[in-house]
């Protein structure tokens, strides 16, 4: 009987083990994950991106290359580029984070005033407090008061304004609030421009939108047709709803400047169709060409009269991390909603609260900003030096990618008017756009690739932000410093020229 016991025993203790010894499947794996995450694509962050970290540790490492460093020209992020920061910025942000600084005599009275205001307005007088979910409110004050200088004394109610992460941030905000969750027919679809930011494209996957692309013309230097628009609508109308219209003024990665004629016209659009605008106005410091002039669309809007500056739903976005101040570590940005209904406002805030509230440091930079140093006043001078000299460095980069590219047998490039990028064309030989199928690529990521190994130039196709079939650009900012995109410059020579005879 004992025997018996203790053989059952045995084998109830072998079941157990058994049991307890197999393997556990993942709650998340591919197959159980969310697919709109999966569906989400980067380019500017992309394996080239990838590639090139790995270029950099071989090269730490003592590997031999044909170059000494990989230049970074993938990203719109101007300090790693060499981009000094501005000191008045700096001085009031060192000020928010480190009140002891205020009896050191190398802050200026200014910089400890701006400080001294937003800091008054933070829980416990620090920037370590949670601030309102819209932020600080001396701020969103400082933001109206700065689009009311802008736009020429069109109103602007801080209520109507709230502070982000970025300006990345603000626009998903928008872009969930504007979907529905349905699918087929009744799906929700946002326009957006092709070549476009990829942010549009991965949080449109994200949110389970519909893309609805419109072509740039090219030809006339990037601009926008309301023909296209009317195509791209109305091919879009019976398997989708659209609802959204994004436009990037100045544009990425084109570096387009719109006219004021053509803001209207796709304005009238808006309205003909019932689009709410999502307006990516990030750019608007950074102008070069001659002729060129930014215009907001909340500006254009008012200048309408009533039925469109009464109605037209715009949100529209600005950010620290471009401009002259090129802050991108610090997070700071806005968003102003227009002809918002009420209802809908306070939904958006009350889903705002939950992240609680943005970076209060990266908001008080956005108060620099938008409230910079006044004629009169100690750091004046010094602060529009500084920031002469960031912008009159981007024109001279501006000009100077422009006239290269287009010196290049087989490339062709619009006039850089704004905006931190060149997004040239590029005529490639069948031969290589063959061979670069074969090896499941795009041809304009074959050619990215090839420079990237050869020279250490990092920049991103064009297939990455969308284009015309069968054409073929590469996305490249103008951050580096003038000397070192000189030597950038005469890499493209060099590479494109022998590339290019490899395949004909």
């Amino acid at each position: 009987m004992l025997a018996a016991r203790n053989r059952s025993a045995i084998l109830i203790s072998k079941s157990l083990m058994g049991t307890s010894m197999s393997v556990r499947t993942k709650v998340l794996s591919l197959d159980t994950m969310n697919p709109n995450v999966k569906n989400i694509e980067y380019a500017v962050r992309g394996p080239i991106v990838a590639r090139a970290a790995e270029i950099e540790k071989e090269l730490k490492s003592g590997q031999k290359k044909p170059f000494n460093e990989v230049i970074k020209c993938n990203i719109g992020d101007c300090h790693a580029m060499g981009q000094p920061p501005l000191t008045f910025l700096r001085q009031v942000t060192a000020l928010l984070a480190d009140s002891s600084l205020f009896k050191s005599n190398l802050y200026p009275d200014d910089a400890k005033q701006r400080a001294a205001r937003i800091l008054d307005d933070c829980g416990g007088q620090s920037v370590g407090a949670y601030s309102h979910a819209c932020g600080v409110s001396v701020i969103r004050e400082d933001c109206a008061k700065y689009i009311e200088s802008r736009d020429g004394g069109v109103p602007a109610n801080s209520d109507d304004i709230f502070l982000s992460t970025g300006a990345s941030e603000a626009v998903k905000s928008i872009l969930e609030l504007l979907s529905t969750g349905k699918e087929g027919r009744d799906q929700v679809g946002i326009m957006i421009p092709i070549p476009q930011y990829p942010l549009y494209t991965a949080t449109i996957s994200q949110y389970n939108l519909r893309a609805v692309p419109y072509y740039l013309n090219e030809a006339d230097n990037w601009s926008l047709s309301i023909k296209e628009l009317r195509r791209a609508y109305e091919e879009a109308a019976p398997s989708c709803r659209p609802r959204g219209l994004v436009v990037i003024n100045p544009g990425n990665p084109t570096g387009q400047v719109l006219r004021r004629e053509i803001i209207e016209e796709v304005l009238q659009f808006a309205k003909e169709k019932s689009l709410f605008v999502l307006a990516d106005e990030v750019y608007q410091h950074n102008v070069y060409a001659e002729g060129a002039k930014f215009f907001s669309f909340k500006q254009v809007i008012n200048s309408m009269g009533p039925k469109y500056g009464k109605e037209i739903e715009l949100a529209s976005f600005m950010s620290a991390s471009k401009g002259y101040m090129g802050e991108c570590g610090f997070r700071g940005g806005y968003c102003e909603l227009a002809n918002i209904d009420k209802d809908v406002q306070a939904m958006l805030y009350k889903q705002l609260s939950a992240r609680l509230c943005p970076s209060v440091i990266g908001q008080g930079l956005m108060s620099v900003i938008a409230n910079p140093p006044k004629p009169g006043e100690p750091s004046y001078e010094s602060h529009e030096r500084e920031k002469a000299k960031v912008l009159g460095d981007l024109a001279i980069k501006a000009r100077m990618a422009t006239e290269t590219f287009n010196r290049i047998p087989g490339m062709q490039c619009n006039p850089v008017q704004g905006a931190m990028y060149a997004f040239p064309s590029l005529q490639l030989p069948e031969k290589l756009v063959d061979e670069a199928k074969a090896k499941g690529m795009e041809p304009d990521a074959f050619y990215c690739t090839a420079l990237l190994e050869e020279k250490g130039i990092c920049v991103v196709p064009g297939s990455g932000f969308g284009q015309r079939p069968g054409t073929y650009h590469f996305r490249m900012t103008i951050l580096p410093t003038v000397e070192k995109l000189k030597i950038v410059m005469q890499a493209f020579k060099e590479f494109h020229e022998d590339f290019i005879n490899r395949y004909k």
